[in-house]
């Protein structure tokens, strides 16, 4: 094992036919365990720490699951994506994974573990954006998204309001407490920041879910965190709805940035594959602009929702049927 080279694995998502799983290599990564701290200086060093990375380009990637072995090789950064159909059917519910990275010559010189999250066969799967959306981000004004990262830790970090009491409706909505409904949480936030995204959804007791995130950044880059084209969140989105053609979905966002018009373009394509969607007002001066945009989804006999408060989404919410 070569000790400075690191294998990270995220969540993944799938059926029997149609497997996907991500990932980086590194060469180098700081070591970033969390300390759950109220002083300032500690968060500012742990938050630069998940910037300092030396990513592993093309380097060649072997995923063992269930016996099965499937390779690839890393792209430019060190991220690497793994899709595949199982050569035995996959029961619902979490799957252990594993990926090696291989040096020239086939040795392994570093391990990942990761978990592949089967959904049961269930009425409605969501997909919901994750700041300003679940957690007090201020993702349009830099200082204050800077500010929120550096000053608070993964579980001091503020949810909305009852984001809860919707969260875990929604997650048992038309289903059992031992199959709940797919969540997928897709953001802006780099790969840097899963880790810390993980442990703010786990701490406020959140649904577990698959997240796709955007683009790793280097530490010289920080002050960019959150900013990503609008096409990246977009292909993202479409790649979950893809790999679940036959799923009913709901979408969450919130109008800070481009959710009502990523959310518009895909109701344009996937009409038949969204129930409803749901997007918080967050910025009053984008509300006629917002507002233009979900009456395009209505066309497309969509339902919509334009909220304030998480107890103005339950109730439509409940009034829908969709708790």
């Amino acid at each position: 094992m070569n000790k400075s080279v690191s294998v990270k694995v995220y969540h993944g998502y799938g059926h029997t036919h149609n497997l996907v799983v991500y990932g980086h290599v590194f060469r180098f990564k700081a070591r970033t365990r969390q300390i759950y701290s109220n002083n300032l200086f500690v968060n500012i060093v742990h938050l630069l720490k998940l910037f300092i990375l030396k990513p592993y380009p093309y380097v060649k990637v072997r995923l063992t699951f269930k016996g099965q072995q499937v390779y690839n090789t890393t792209e430019y950064d060190g991220f690497f994506k793994f899709e595949w159909a199982a050569i035995e059917n996959v029961q619902a519910g979490w799957h252990s994974v594993k990926v090696e990275a291989l040096n020239d010559h086939g040795v392994v010189m570093a391990v990942g573990h990761g978990q592949i999250f089967v959904p049961h066969i269930t009425q409605y799967a969501f997909i919901s954006d994750i700041d300003d959306t679940v957690m007090v981000s201020h993702s349009a004004a830099i200082g204050r998204r800077l500010r929120e990262l550096f000053i608070k830790n993964p579980r001091t970090r503020k949810t909305f309001q009852d984001t809860y009491t919707l969260y875990k409706s929604l997650s048992l909505s038309h289903t059992s407490a031992d199959q709940p409904n797919p969540f997928f949480y897709v953001s802006s936030s780099e790969w840097n920041l899963y880790d810390y995204l993980v442990e703010t959804f786990r701490y406020n007791k959140l649904p577990e879910g698959a997240f796709l995130l955007n683009q790793i950044k280097r530490w010289k880059d920080l002050i960019k965190t959150g900013k990503t084209g609008h096409q990246g969140k977009l292909m993202r989105v479409m790649r979950i709805l893809d790999a679940f053609p036959n799923q009913k979905f709901v979408f969450l966002g919130d109008n800070t940035q481009s959710d009502p018009a990523i959310y518009t373009a895909i109701a344009e394509k996937y009409p038949e594959n969204i129930e409803a969607v749901y997007i918080r007002n967050i910025r009053k001066e984008k509300e006629a602009l917002t507002c233009e945009f979900l009456k395009k989804i209505e066309a497309r006999n969509i339902r919509t929702c334009l909220f304030e408060t998480n107890e103005e989404a339950i109730t439509d919410a409940l009034s829908a049927g969709l708790i």
